[in-house]
């Protein structure tokens, strides 16, 4: 098979209709977006393998979809990082890897290396010579209310451009991750929070009393949040007056 499979809604991203063997897809703002592209392989009957990203969350990967038992992570691969993503571009379907200290060369032979063995290698960050880039766009976060609540999901837009096939861009609006913690298309309308900062007050005029005590500037905290980043796929805020925390 030439082909791996991707969620129906990823498709209309890539040029083939899904992951191609021996292709290199390079992944840009968005650890959620590289989980999902691993769930509709792992599903069937591909492995993959994480290098070098000791910060995964298995949980939050399981949430998106992918079946955590046909995933191997290789955390700290030590010094010879290309040695270890040359070994399992032999053995795996998938192998996923941040660009980190690799030089241009290095990036060179493994693409090569993916398409002589079959292998689809998605990368973190910039990668020379990616057949594919999808970058994450605009993101909103959607489920907060007034200083208290939980983030219920996270409405995207990802770009598309590459070379080859893939040279004319694409775009897709979804919501990743959707309610429930997978990936959907993006509802017509949504009362969502832009990723922006507003203005804030100094610390020394807020006024913990107030409706949604410290956590009233919830456009902030959802700004730096992408879920993958954390246990749970979603963060429950409650009000100062009866303990602040996260799920």
């Amino acid at each position: 098979m030439r082909m791996l499979p991707v969620h129906p809604d990823l498709a209309g991203l890539f040029p083939w209709g899904g992951l191609r063997r021996g292709s290199t897809v390079s992944v840009h703002g968005s650890t959620s977006l590289l989980l999902a592209l691993l769930a509709a392989p792992t599903a069937g009957d591909s492995w993959a393998a994480v290098v070098g990203m000791p910060d995964l969350g298995v949980l939050a990967a399981a949430e998106l979809g992918v079946v955590v038992e046909r995933l191997a992570l290789v955390r700290h691969p030590g010094a010879d990082l290309p040695t270890v993503i040359a070994a399992l571009l032999d053995g795996m379907d998938l192998v996923v890897t941040p660009r980190g200290r690799l030089t241009d060369a290095q990036t060179r032979r493994l693409s090569a290396r993916a398409r002589h063995r079959g292998a689809v290698l998605l990368t973190v960050d910039p990668w020379p010579g990616a057949d594919l880039e999808l970058r994450c766009a605009q993101a909103q976060w959607h489920g907060l209310g007034d200083g208290c609540g939980r983030l219920a999901r996270r409405e995207v837009t990802i770009q598309a451009h590459g070379r080859g096939a893939a040279a004319r861009p694409t775009r897709a609006a979804l919501q990743l991750p959707a309610t429930g913690g997978t990936i959907a298309a993006r509802e017509p309308e949504a009362d969502l929070i832009p990723l922006t900062r507003p203005p804030v007050q100094h610390p020394t005029e807020i006024d913990p009393s107030a409706a949604g005590g410290p956590f009233a500037d919830h456009h902030l905290l959802a700004r730096h949040l992408d879920p993958v980043d954390h246990r749970h796929s979603g963060l429950a805020l409650v009000p100062h007056a009866v303990g602040a925390g996260a799920e």
